[in-house]
């Protein structure tokens, strides 16, 4: 598979973790064609033609965020997702990237992965590994849950699309023409080192911009120095929870990582413990 490496948000500050990145594809089998490492960070408007290049390539296979950060969000303006939409590919990233996978989806129909990047890839569990190569195979085993430790708030059985991602950088889509449309989702959402009364700032923004209330399903990943159960009293003292919601560990800023299908069809079933694909249209994968 040839990868091509894109650079939406931060840079790698260690070449070392870059080139540790590189060599761990290399393994996996992956030929990566710009094997280079970036030491310039793209202007907003060439982050967009960077991936229409990378998408309009008929030799790239996925396209792989170096990392996250901050910025991602910066090249909305300047995607043309008609023209992405016509040049099907896997891309996959996380945390900052969320701003591009969920509209890629919404805006051309395209699962897009919520997956480890470059500077993720320097030293991966083999949970981590094993998650990803279900994902880039088409998703053999249907259970995306399955190895995970669960923990459930509000049980219940619900289907809907998958969305999600780092609710930082999702809130700050919120009033924009690419706010994520929640509407009929079984929504994840994560985050790293805020702090309690930051995340409860942002949930309570989407509570009052009523992004829960079409919601089918939530799934709580991991916020990095917040219990889980915090984050949902956050919400279950606002709101009536009229959906199951869980508790994955393995969703997030974690070492233990599971690379998820933003877009695809799913079935949550706390009873099971499972969140299982049902439908999607995924480049190369399977449906």
């Amino acid at each position: 598979m040839n990868v091509f490496i894109v650079t939406p948000s931060y840079l790698i500050e260690k070449k070392s973790d870059f080139t540790g990145g590189i060599r761990q594809l290399s393994k996996l089998g992956f030929n990566v064609l710009n094997p280079e490492f970036p030491t310039a960070l793209p202007s907003p408007r060439e982050k967009a033609q960077q991936l229409h290049g990378a998408f309009e390539n008929p030799g790239v296979d996925m396209i792989l965020a170096l990392r996250g950060g901050y910025s991602a969000m910066k090249a909305l303006p300047f995607l043309d997702f008609e023209h992405i939409g016509k040049h099907p590919k896997i891309i996959a990233g996380f945390s900052d990237l969320c701003a591009l996978l969920n509209p890629i989806f919404e805006r051309t129909g395209l699962a897009t992965l919520h997956a480890p990047m470059v500077i993720n890839l320097g030293t991966p569990t083999a949970f981590t590994l094993k998650s990803l190569a279900n994902a880039l195979g088409g998703y053999p085993e249907k259970n995306l849950l399955k190895g995970a430790r669960i923990k459930v708030y509000r049980p219940g059985a619900a289907a809907g699309t998958l969305k999600g991602g780092n609710l930082i950088t999702l809130t700050a889509l919120i009033d924009t023409d690419w706010e994520i449309d929640t509407d009929g989702s079984i929504l994840f959402l994560e985050d790293v080192d805020e702090k309690l009364h930051q995340v409860d700032r942002y949930l309570t923004q989407w509570i009052l911009a009523g992004k829960f209330k079409g919601i089918k399903g939530l799934i709580l990943g991991d916020f990095r120095g917040i219990r889980s159960r915090k984050v949902y009293d956050i919400l279950a003292s606002q709101m009536e929870l009229d959906f199951p919601v869980v508790h994955c560990p393995n969703i997030g800023h974690v070492a233990d990582k599971i690379t998820l299908p933003i877009g695809a069809e799913v079935e949550l079933n706390t009873d099971r413990k499972q969140l299982s694909i049902t439908r999607m249209s995924f480049p190369g994968g399977g449906r």
